[in-house]
């Protein structure tokens, strides 16, 4: 049984169309949409390849019209790019969001497995990197041989007792400074992080279509070009990018 795992995607189709993994079975760990600008794409693969899904943050904060404040960082890219996502699916799509479990448990070849977007005691929103210890600690009442996780955009795989817990990282928008789309296999017991090349211009070009502001969108393409948000300095850089103050 080989099984493919990906998570947030977050509407970043070129990334998408460089995954050519081969595999028996798919996990998706959420957040399909917001900060890219092909919502559509990303929800549409997932209902059609996706054999087990759970809901993201960003899945549920656009199905359910979460509205959104701030002015720095992914917390202004979610702000600004959210309003774009509802409109941009279909019927279809707007009911495989609105439908998506906020947890899932899967049985294969005798393993128990738990899908979550974020931890097991707050599967939207929990922020939690490679902490054995704090793993630990959620993990105590856990009825479960592995722990698939997103949230971050960090992989890692950890071994805490007699769990296993695989986080794939970020298919569409990494922000671990490797820009590479992200992702992980599991076969027979081994659990292999995975990293693929894509056409980052593609991404880049889609991003300057949409109609957010220049700001939002030289962050975005600093983004998908570097793997991490941008500092102030890092715009100026950028080829194509904004000043803040044209925001």
């Amino acid at each position: 049984m080989r099984i493919l795992v990906v998570s947030d995607l977050h509407a970043n189709a070129a990334a998408l169309e460089a995954l050519d993994e081969p595999h028996d079975v798919c996990f998706c760990l959420g957040d399909l949409v917001d900060y890219g600008p092909e919502p559509s794409a990303c929800v549409r693969w997932a209902m059609a390849h996706a054999d087990h899904a759970v809901r993201g943050n960003h899945d549920h904060g656009a199905a359910q019209g979460v509205p959104v404040t701030g002015d720095v960082g992914f917390r202004y890219l979610t702000r600004v790019t959210r309003p774009d996502v509802w409109d941009s699916l279909g019927p279809d799509e707007r009911k495989y969001l609105l439908q998506l479990p906020v947890t899932l448990r899967v049985t294969l070849d005798d393993v128990r497995y738990l899908l979550v977007h974020a931890t097991p005691r707050d599967p939207l929103d929990e922020y939690l990197l490679r902490d054995e210890a704090a793993w630990g600690r959620r993990l105590e009442n856990v009825d479960a041989d592995v722990v698939c996780v997103g949230h971050t955009h960090m992989q890692f795989k950890l071994k805490v007792g007699d769990k296993t817990v695989i986080n794939p990282g970020s298919l569409g928008l990494p922000r671990d400074g490797d820009p590479r789309a992200a992702y992980a296999v599991i076969e027979d017991g081994r659990v292999e992080l995975k990293r693929v090349p894509y056409r980052i211009e593609d991404a880049v070009a889609a991003i300057q279509a949409a109609t957010w502001p220049d700001r939002a969108k030289a962050m975005l393409v600093h983004v998908v070009r570097k793997g991490r948000l941008p500092a102030p300095a890092d715009l100026l850089e950028e080829p194509d990018a904004i000043p803040e103050a044209d925001a």
